[in-house]
């Protein structure tokens, strides 16, 4: 079913069953999942890092920056994550998508962007992947607490102590 809002879970290791309207953040591993807004059933992961996605948390609500481009899936859905908020976009042609895929590469390698590239700066497509890399998946009932710097900042505002 296609979603409108995104929850949100600072979590260790992805569940091995995502839920609908979930993000999840494993803020060790730098990666964000989720599964598509659309409601196609794909899970969608984003790598965070400054040459990928970047998502800020007022307290509340979760924001990612830039688009969710999911070019890779068969729905090609193109939506932001706005305060928890799915914002739709403009879908893109095959023309714009390869524009935006090497305008990515570019920034990637370093490389200037090439100044007739037909994407917009604050947009980039989804990595489509089924396992996020060196993160691992545990069933929820079995997971085992870490004493790693960010659990413990994460416990501290989820007021785990």
């Amino acid at each position: 079913m296609k979603v409108s809002r995104l929850k949100h879970r600072f979590v260790e290791a992805f569940p091995e069953k995502m839920e609908e309207g979930m993000l999840y953040v494993a803020l060790e591993y730098d990666t964000m999942s989720h599964m598509c807004a659309c409601g196609c059933g794909n899970e969608v992961v984003t790598p965070l890092s400054p040459k990928d996605w970047k998502f800020s948390y007022d307290g509340k609500t979760v924001s990612v920056d830039p688009s969710v481009g999911s070019w890779s899936l068969a729905c090609q859905s193109h939506y932001v994550i706005r305060n928890g908020n799915i914002l739709w976009a403009d879908k893109w042609d095959e023309k714009r998508i390869k524009a935006g895929r090497e305008r990515d590469l570019a920034v990637k390698r370093g490389s200037a962007v090439p100044p007739t590239s037909a994407v917009p700066a604050d947009t980039k497509p989804v990595t489509q992947r089924t396992e996020p890399p060196a993160v691992k998946r545990v069933d929820a009932k079995s997971a085992k607490p870490t004493s790693s710097f960010w659990s413990a900042v994460l416990a501290f505002f989820m007021g785990r102590k």
